[in-house]
């Protein structure tokens, strides 16, 4: 069979079924797909040292053979495991010590050679490596891919070898790199100075010398950029061809909601409502990203532009990404409701007022909120539908469950996004499709530089929340390690008898989900019998009907449970203004805006909070994600360091098409390449929309690639 790039991973020599299911672990599906999968980091084994001439506290690396392995607890601390493993060369022996990894002791074996790569440090008066990185090598002679050159580290999947990857992205190298068509044209490459995808390809995975890899980075990067670029570009010009709905924004609706809040909107607050009005007010349909940190009060912004629709006579649909989140936006909107009904100005919901009620400028209009998840029954669901479809229901409060094919909308005009960056874009776009280009608001509680955004999101309009309402108190955020949770337990202790709550999170990783969950539930007892006899102590995972979360989480907010333990399903949780304490464990599991998400849960109320994070990292990306969360409770910051150590593609998201798309660019660290990436684009698409001339085929179809089904949103007519 002749095989072209696009041919499935497992009909490559040496792959095979058995093997291709762990290269699709790492979404490697193509022979293409194995050419992207680039390099994490390099190691010069051109010259690999003799353990007699390691340098201490610098990072080196060497060829041993296994001495001798031996596993021990430690004294100091219970329950905390040790490998240790002596390994030498003809000039001398070193010790390497691995933590809390005792499935390691499988691995090595007397005589066993390693290439091991890590900080050589002294200890006792020995020299040592602590938790080194390390390679089995094959008791065969050695691969020339192994040693003697510059060699690159891949990220691989579990059972799988860094030799065994090498070996077989060298032959798809060998036997494909041929049929790599270079689709960026000659004039842009010469403009730009870039290097050609062939030869990109090869000096990104096998440098001759270790200035090789940063051209090619430098090409593949830019790449990355453009593609991600025209696709922002394309849908820019389609928005401007589209004419939206010109809302009501000064109607009673809005003026009585204002007048019901007990506090003031802030400065950025009230700035980003006139924003949002001049977009509705106009015949554009809005296409407006709305950034606030945790707690900035977005929410309320957005419901400020629900009411502009609705006192205009059109639907709102409020997309949020769990159920919890949902009917806490429902109960809180309720609420909102019926004190402006209590004012006399809207109608309740299903009284003969509100039947006979009608829209306009000025006008009395009735709010009918229904709420739609996965959880709710069949019948109950069919007859919410057929509300939404007569136009008896205006806001629309739900999950993907908004999606579903059977929901028709009356007249849809403004679609709410909440925590955008947990739907696919592919989601973000369908939900405006069901309307008569509805106006679209888009909100986040993950901020990024501003000249950032405007670069990444070009076609949406930025708006700023970058201000606290004055009654969030900050919160005081402490690191302590393993030995101190008796301390953390006592100040619980003292917070829950001064009248405070109490978080105690646990984390839960999709690899390893059913131990987590064990974990969680085990600790919950424990805590229940032991650690907290006298409170009363609730648990909360996202293995629970949602309806159970739902009571367990109000009667956390009624104050009838003093500590709850829970898992990170209270990223987006319930707000609780009495809960002063949120204790992390087990912290270096977490990403950092994932613990500044959580942290965000309190500091709501009148009293001190504090957050703490008991861990024991033991990464430096895991240091640096603690020691940030120390040091700053700016979102924007937090952003800006998550981006640093995660790079583009884990903090925007898996599903989001473009920045997922970044496995090599890093648009914080590359700026300036970005922007000329942006301003190519930008001439490409004015000058030739639909990339239709000669020099611009091939890009139109790696776009296509690419971007499998953008068309749908992006073709410009």
């Amino acid at each position: 069979m002749e095989k072209s790039l696009y041919t499935g991973i497992q009909y490559l020599k040496g792959v095979g079924p058995k093997k291709a299911k762990l290269f699709n672990q790492q979404g490697i599906k193509t022979i293409e797909d194995l050419l992207y999968h680039f390099p994490r980091r390099y190691e010069d084994r051109s010259n690999l040292l003799p353990i007699s001439l390691l340098k201490e506290n610098e990072v080196q690396t060497i060829q041993a053979g296994v001495l001798a392995c031996r596993e021990r607890q430690s004294w100091k601390r219970r329950r905390f495991h040790i490998l240790e493993a002596v390994v030498g060369d003809d000039t001398g022996k070193i010790f390497c010590v691995w933590f809390n990894q005792p499935y390691l002791k499988n691995y090595f074996k007397t005589g066993q050679k390693l290439i091991l790569f890590g900080k050589v440090q002294r200890y006792s008066g020995r020299l040592q490596m602590n938790s080194p990185e390390f390679e089995i090598i094959s008791e065969e002679k050695t691969d020339a891919l192994d040693a003697g050159r510059i060699i690159p580290i891949y990220t691989v999947a579990e059972g799988m070898t860094q030799r065994y990857f090498r070996n077989i992205l060298k032959k798809a190298l060998d036997e494909h790199l041929s049929k790599v068509v270079e689709f960026i044209s000659f004039e842009i490459r010469q403009r730009n100075k870039l290097l050609n995808l062939a030869k990109s390809l090869r000096d990104i995975h096998f440098p001759e010398d270790l200035k090789h890899p940063k051209e090619a980075y430098r090409r593949l990067a830019f790449e990355e950029f453009l593609l991600f670029q025209i696709l922002v570009n394309l849908r820019k010009l389609k928005k401007k061809q589209r004419k939206g709905i010109a809302h009501s924004v000064d109607g009673e609706l809005a003026e009585a909601f204002e007048r019901s809040l007990p506090f003031e909107l802030t400065q950025a607050q009230q700035r980003v409502l006139q924003e949002i009005k001049q977009d509705m007010a106009s015949y554009l349909p809005m296409s407006r990203l709305l950034q606030g940190d945790v707690g900035s009060g977005k929410t309320i912004v957005a419901f400020f532009a629900a009411l502009f629709a609705m006192q205009s006579g059109w639907q709102v649909a409020f997309m949020v990404p769990t159920e919890l989140l949902a009917q806490q936006h429902y109960l809180n909107i309720k609420n909102q409701i019926s004190k402006i009904s209590a004012a006399g100005v809207v109608p309740e919901a299903d009284s003969p007022a509100a039947r006979s009620a009608f829209s306009g400028k000025n006008k009395a209009n009735p709010i009918n909120i229904q709420l739609i998840t996965s959880g709710i029954n069949k019948q109950e669901k069919n007859e919410i539908y057929n509300k939404i479809k007569q136009g008896q229901a205006n806001l629309i409060i739900g999950t993907h469950a908004l999606l579903e094919q059977k929901l028709e909308f009356n007249k849809l005009g403004l679609v709410i996004i909440d925590e955008q960056h947990k739907f696919g874009v592919s989601q973000r776009a369908f939900l405006p499709q069901r309307g008569a280009n509805p106006d679209v608001l888009i909100m986040t509680a993950t901020p990024i530089p501003r000249t950032l955004a405007i670069t990444l999101y070009g076609d949406l309009d930025i708006s700023v929340i970058d201000e606290l309402p004055p009654l969030r108190k900050p919160v005081e955020t402490r690191f302590l390690n393993e030995e101190k949770r008796e301390e953390v337990y006592e100040f619980i202790k003292e917070q829950v008898s001064q009248g405070r709550q109490a978080y105690i999170i646990y984390p839960i990783i999709e690899e390893s989900q059913q131990l987590d969950l064990q974990a969680a539930s085990q600790m919950y007892k424990v805590l229940k019998k032991e650690t907290f006899p006298d409170f009363n102590i609730g648990l909360v995972h996202g293995q629970l009907k949602t309806k159970e979360q739902g009571k367990i989480m109000s009667e956390f907010k009624r104050g009838e449970i003093d500590v709850l333990v829970a898992t990170t399903v209270l990223e987006v949780g319930i707000d609780v203004a009495n809960a002063s304490v949120m204790v992390i464990e087990h912290a270096e599991r977490f990403g950092l805006s994932q613990l500044h998400q959580l942290r965000g849960r309190i500091g709501r109320g009148e009293h001190d909070s504090y957050c703490i994070l008991i861990s024991q990292p033991q990464t430096e990306d895991a240091k640096r994600r603690i020691k940030a969360m120390v040091e700053s409770s700016d979102g924007f910051r937090i952003a800006e360091e998550d981006l640093k150590i995660r790079g583009p593609g884990e903090f925007f998201g898996k599903r989001q098409h473009g920045l997922s798309e970044l496995r090599i660019a890093n648009p914080l660290r590359q700026l300036q390449l970005l922007k000329r990436a942006r301003q190519e684009a930008r001439e490409l698409v004015s000058s030739d929309p639909r990339l239709e001339l000669r020099q611009n085929v091939l890009l139109r179809e790696r776009l296509h690639q690419r971007f499998p089904g953008h068309e749908k949103y992006v073709t410009v007519a």
